[in-house]
């Protein structure tokens, strides 16, 4: 602004309160100035917008008011006097962040790429299949995997044998570099050894420095009882594996289809075809179920189609929660091929029997005399 006698003044920029900078009240929990500088970090990181100035200047902003506030004494101090509390002490300016380096790396660091864990080695990825029986009881599988196994020449070590194997003159061993990025120092992954911290210097021809070479492994692997079709089971540490570890493997289960049962939840369904004369006079039935067969006694005049259910005869719950049923349809099975004194002797039983022995169908006659008047 310009004075009378030609002298330029200028005002003092003001600076915004350090709570409404972070959005937070002036009660806020520890927790709640962490997570509010967190969320404006991530949108105004200097990284994410390299050609923004106003952007930086607010990122700048952001971390002076959570440098104070973040500090129970220098928040104190801000809570009774406001900025004024730091004019005559030296206390935090725009782009002063002394002390804050320890802090500002390990809220920021992880989520733009600082600080990352060594490279885990793959999954592997594997498929079984077990029997309807197995799925259901639970079994002991045998299965072969193809992997990544130790090289026998080298013993997993990567280097040509006779050969050292040396510490990573870029990391020192660590497995990790930093250096300073903008505001704050950062660490990655070696490039050089890619975490591992060691360097070969002459590698092994069979496995060309990786330590290992791919191979086929037998391992047993449980089935717990009540898995279904598709489940996926992870044995931890059996995949691949890498300067962060082994991987994990993945192994799907396929069940085989059954003759007899189908599934439904934890429940077991069955269906056992029974003749006319057993249907009306009734008749004890041998039912195979999972654990073998057991008897049943089927009523006088069941009708095609009941449902009888045998309490606990299902499949255990995963998890341990009990045992489902087992759900036995019975069908009655109308005989496909009959002689000639067969067909006399149903003909006599017909007439002899009348419509009153058929109520369902007497009612369906019924009801279609009615609907055609």
């Amino acid at each position: 602004m310009a004075s009378r006698g030609g002298c330029t003044h200028t005002r003092p920029v003001s600076k915004r309160d350090y709570y409404e900078v972070l959005g937070v009240p002036r009660g806020a929990s520890p927790d709640q100035l962490k997570k509010a500088f967190r969320t404006l970090a991530r949108e105004l990181h200097p990284d994410r917008n390299p050609d923004d100035p106003a952007a930086e200047a607010q990122f700048k902003e952001a971390a002076e008011a959570y440098q104070v506030l973040s500090d129970p004494t220098q928040r104190e101090r801000y809570d009774r006097f406001g900025h004024a509390a730091f004019d005559q002490s030296g206390g935090p300016g725009p782009g002063d962040f002394s002390g804050f380096g320890e802090i500002f790396e390990g809220l920021i660091g992880e989520m733009f790429g600082g600080r990352r864990k060594k490279r885990r080695g793959q999954d592997v990825e594997v498929e079984v299949e077990v029997s309807f029986e197995a799925a259901a009881l639970g079994a002991e599988e045998t299965l072969k995997v193809t992997k990544p196994v130790p090289c026998a020449t080298c013993e997993g070590t990567g280097a040509k044998p006779g050969t050292a194997v040396r510490t990573c003159n870029q990391c020192d061993g660590k497995g990790e570099v930093r250096f300073q990025k903008r505001l704050f120092a950062t660490s990655r992954t070696c490039p050089a050894c890619e975490g591992s911290g060691k360097k070969i210097e002459t590698p092994c021809k069979s496995c060309r420095g990786a330590g290992h070479v791919q191979g086929e492994e037998e391992m047993a692997i449980r089935i717990p009882p009540g898995v279904e079709d598709g489940a996926t089971r992870t044995v931890r540490g059996a995949g691949s594996p890498g300067p962060g570890g082994t991987g994990d493997l993945l192994v799907t289960i396929r069940v085989k289809p059954h003759p007899l049962f189908e599934r439904d939840g934890a429940d077991v369904l069955c269906t056992v075809p029974v003749s006319f004369p057993q249907a009306v006079l009734g008749d004890t039935l041998d039912v195979p179920t999972l654990e073998g067969q057991v008897r049943m006694k089927l009523p006088p005049a069941t009708q095609s189609g009941k449902v009888f259910r045998l309490r606990g005869k299902g499949i255990p719950v995963y998890g341990g929660m009990g045992k489902g049923d087992q759900l036995v349809t019975v069908l009655v099975e109308v005989p496909e091929k009959v002689n000639r004194k067969q067909r006399k002797l149903i003909a006599d039983l017909a007439e002899e029997m009348g419509t009153e022995t058929h109520p369902q169908r007497q009612s369906f006659l019924t009801k279609l005399k009615d609907l055609l008047e």
